[in-house]
């Protein structure tokens, strides 16, 4: 679980990324101290420097992806035993079909997360 320091420190990243504001050490200190929160030093600096080069708005909506499954699949090619037919595309759009009717299923429901 995060520590106080650290929930500080992420809420004070989204707060400037929702407002379109650059996030650098200053202005997470700032939101920090206008919310009378004591944190340890090091991490206003260390959050800044790890978002530096990254976009907040991916990682946000990227945040369940994952990012581990398409690994196995990428390795199997480079293997040479690859299957002539290629599967790996035909696992593509079964996945994608799965998530489209999931998606069509939430909307036959009549509401919607927000509503």
């Amino acid at each position: 679980m995060a520590s106080v320091s650290e929930l500080a420190c992420i809420y004070s990243a989204l707060i400037l990324h929702d407002d379109e504001v650059t996030v650098t050490e200053d202005k997470i200190n700032a939101l920090i101290k206008a919310a009378g929160v004591n944190v340890e030093p090091f991490w206003p600096g260390l959050f800044a420097k790890a978002l530096a080069n990254i976009d907040i708005g991916s990682l946000i909506c990227n945040a369940g992806a994952g990012g581990g499954g398409g690994a196995p699949a990428a390795a199997a090619p480079a293997g040479g035993a690859a299957p002539a037919g290629g599967a790996a595309p035909a696992e593509e759009k079964k996945e994608e079909e799965k998530k489209e009717e999931s998606e069509e299923s939430d909307d036959d429901m009549g509401f919607g997360l927000f509503d």
